[in-house]
């Protein structure tokens, strides 16, 4: 049986069903909501008020939008012929793996007790489930003990988190537990120069709070020098020479301040074809500079250990570096 006609349902001279006005101008907004852990603030379909999004299963709407940072679309499907109401589903998308263990696009689990993850299109976001309790009394009143309203102080008492945003763990980095902190980081941008000292940037919750910052390092990819071809000797029969190292080692010089000591770099290489070469891996080291007058400042460093050369070459900080044409 077909459902009953709703108000507003009736079919048009043409046929076609009645849909509802879900949105009404000027907009009228009620106090910004606080949304559940994980769970984002967004604006309505119809572009007035910040709203919490509908999340998997959840029913949607014009103006009650399904959560876009979790590859939820609202499904129409089961609403013929209206297509008025639909609810919240996950966009068909790529799982994601950690530790051996596949998860599904829209999956969520508990890889321990501390957190809850969800995958969402090959990437892991993970909210904390529990912090320790900080506000209020540490202890526990427990009826019975040896005097009435005596309280016990049990180590790691905990409490389940209600402040905390999504953080999005990537799958580049190994997913760390370092002092109940679940370190997460992004990829590095690319250095800001393709000669000369430059910058790159990541963020991270490797700190002491344990809180998503953006983290600066310095990155040499190549010295800026004339003839590059000329003075890289590629081997005979190749047409890539992925590292090389100049003969001397040298100061470095950023923001006219020097290095107080000198380096040997090793730097990514230069092809005869249309190839370019970029680091495959490197490491971090802390670098100590002198400025005249000023005194000294340290900064952290790209150490590279080995480039490779490949036909993928984008501008630096070209932000959609990765994203490739399918």
């Amino acid at each position: 049986h077909s459902p009953p006609e709703q108000p507003g349902d009736k079919p048009t001279e043409t046929g076609e069903v009645q849909r509802k006005e879900v949105c009404h101008w000027p907009c009228r907004c009620p106090p910004v909501p606080a949304c559940t852990p994980g769970v984002s603030l967004v604006k309505d379909g119809c572009g007035c008020c910040k709203v919490c999004a509908k999340q998997a299963g959840e029913p949607c709407n014009e103006a009650d939008v399904c959560d876009p940072h979790k590859g939820l679309y609202c499904d129409y499907s089961g609403d013929k012929p209206r297509y008025e109401t639909g609810v919240c589903a996950y966009l068909v998308a790529v799982g994601c793996e950690l530790n051996g263990v596949y998860y599904a696009n829209g999956q969520t689990f508990q890889p321990n007790q501390l957190y809850k993850c969800l995958c969402v299109s090959g990437t892991i976001g993970c909210t904390p489930v529990f912090t320790p309790r900080l506000a209020g009394s540490p202890c526990t009143r427990v009826p019975g003990t040896k005097k009435p309203g005596q309280s016990i102080c049990g180590l790691g008492q905990q409490l389940q988190s209600t402040n905390y945003r999504l953080m999005s763990a990537y799958r580049s980095l190994p997913l760390v537990l370092k002092k109940k902190c679940l370190i997460q980081a992004t990829p590095w941008t690319p250095c800001s120069r393709t000669c000369g000292i430059g910058m790159s940037s990541r963020v991270t919750n490797d700190n002491r709070k344990c809180e998503m910052k953006k983290e600066k390092r310095l990155c040499f990819i190549q010295p800026c020098l004339t003839n590059m071809l000329k003075k890289i000797k590629i081997p005979q029969g190749k047409t890539c020479q992925p590292t090389f190292q100049l003969p001397t080692a040298e100061k470095l010089v950023f923001s006219g301040c020097s290095t107080t000591q000198r380096y040997k770099l090793t730097f990514c290489g230069v092809c005869l074809d249309k190839r370019c070469c970029i680091p495959n891996k490197s490491k971090m080291i802390t670098v100590q500079f002198e400025c005249p007058n000023e005194g000294f400042f340290r900064w952290k460093m790209m150490w590279i250990t080995s480039c490779v050369c490949q036909r993928i070459c984008s501008a630096p900080g070209d932000i959609f570096s990765q994203l490739k044409l399918l």
